[in-house]
């Protein structure tokens, strides 16, 4: 299978054990854009079963798009939680993730 449909596969797998609560870690690592937002479209139905998604991701785009909430983290610590518009301009986490310049340019 393709890459895509294999990780759609492996989604697939852990909805028929019926679960309360699904973990996804990275599900959209290596997919083109395409194929991410086909996978927020799946789960955003996912949730509408009434199923909670725990997300682990590095596309921001994907999780800003998908979440109810979020909790940042760096370097293991807990460094912001609040809604996607909490986090986006949550100071700390611009300052590690965009670094203390881009802050200094924006002040």
């Amino acid at each position: 299978l393709p890459y895509g449909e294999l990780r759609l596969l492996e989604v697939a797998v852990a909805l028929a054990a019926r679960p309360r609560l699904l973990l996804l870690d990275e599900p959209v690592s290596g997919m083109n854009p395409v194929e991410t937002a086909g996978f927020m479209k799946l789960l955003a139905e996912i949730r509408g079963l009434g199923i909670t998604v725990l997300l682990v991701e590095h596309d921001m785009r994907m999780v800003m798009g998908v979440s109810d909430r979020v909790v940042c983290l760096n370097h293991g610590r807990i460094i912001a939680s609040g809604t996607p518009a909490e986090i986006q301009r949550n100071p700390e986490v611009i300052r590690a993730y965009l670094g203390e310049r881009y802050v200094r340019a924006q002040g």
